[in-house]
């Protein structure tokens, strides 16, 4: 398949900025890598209370299908985090690198 790549910016919950980060990089980070994602950067936004990342996968699998995997696996039920404790909305948008 074709790489695929997204751009996902997520408005966080007031004061919840750094536990989110902490926990994405503690938590998600480790486990989307090992599926076979690649982390393209991630960034915050303070002035809009906004995390901002990359994440593509390219494989045997479409994104969506290794996407169903990841949210399927036994380690990311077992980390025990629920995106709507943190998150007051997200955008993914899928993105075609030109540069």
């Amino acid at each position: 398949m074709a790489k695929t790549t997204q751009l996902r910016t997520y408005t966080v919950r007031d004061g919840l900025l750094d536990e989110w980060v902490e926990r994405w990089k503690a938590d998600i980070v480790p486990l989307r890598l090992e599926l076979g994602f690649a982390i393209g950067g991630a960034w915050v936004d303070r002035e809009r209370n906004q995390f901002v990342w990359m994440t593509s996968y390219e494989g045997p699998e479409t994104f969506a299908e290794r996407n169903a995997m990841y949210w399927a696996s036994p380690a990311r039920k077992a980390m025990g985090l629920d995106p709507d404790d943190y998150l007051v909305s997200t955008d993914d948008r899928t993105v075609e690198e030109r540069y």
